[in-house]
């Protein structure tokens, strides 16, 4: 059965699964961030888990609620948290020098393999699409994905802020 549904599975598919995986990979080793990066990888997996609350439940209010609850209650949670070491923040360059983490690649592995999982269990089961607890569950477990991801990013915008608001500071005085 595996092997079927492997076989009947757009080639699209495993070419984002690639790109993904590439792209959660990269973080795994220190690097130099832009600005505008912190703030697109957020965006497009927040794209990435709406799409898939959307293509399983339409605009169900209680996959939408989930969605948005988990995603609010994660990113809280997240800002609650400190800076890993390391985390540094260079003004002149607007760049963020950051440690390797495993985070992004496990999160982006954990929305895709959930998007294919209710796209494959919908196929296979199309009335599941009305069912309240499932849209519930699954929304709420999309929204906490994005919540991670944007509090993150929220983390490192406040660094920033805070390096500029220092930086002004000392030029005023």
């Amino acid at each position: 059965m595996l092997l079927q549904i492997l076989s009947h599975t757009p080639r699209w598919v495993f070419v984002l699964l690639a790109v993904l995986f590439w792209f959660g990979a990269k973080q795994l080793l220190a690097s130099s961030v832009s600005l505008a990066r912190i703030t697109v990888m957020p965006v497009a997996m927040a794209a990435l888990s709406m799409s898939g609350v959307l293509s399983a439940f339409g605009d169900s209010p209680m996959a939408l609620a989930g969605w948005a609850a988990a995603a609010v209650a994660l990113a809280a949670l997240v800002l609650q948290r400190s800076l890993p070491a390391g985390t540094r923040y260079d003004a002149d360059a607007r760049r963020f020098h950051l440690q390797g983490s495993a985070v992004p690649l496990v999160l982006m592995m954990a929305i895709f393999f959930t998007k294919y999982t209710v796209g494959v269990l919908l196929a296979m089961h199309p009335e599941l699409a009305h069912n309240h607890n499932l849209a519930l569950g699954l929304g709420t477990l999309y929204g906490a994905f994005s919540g991670i991801f944007a509090g993150r990013a929220i983390r490192l915008w406040k660094l920033a802020i805070r390096h500029d608001r220092a930086l002004a500071g000392e030029q005023a005085a």
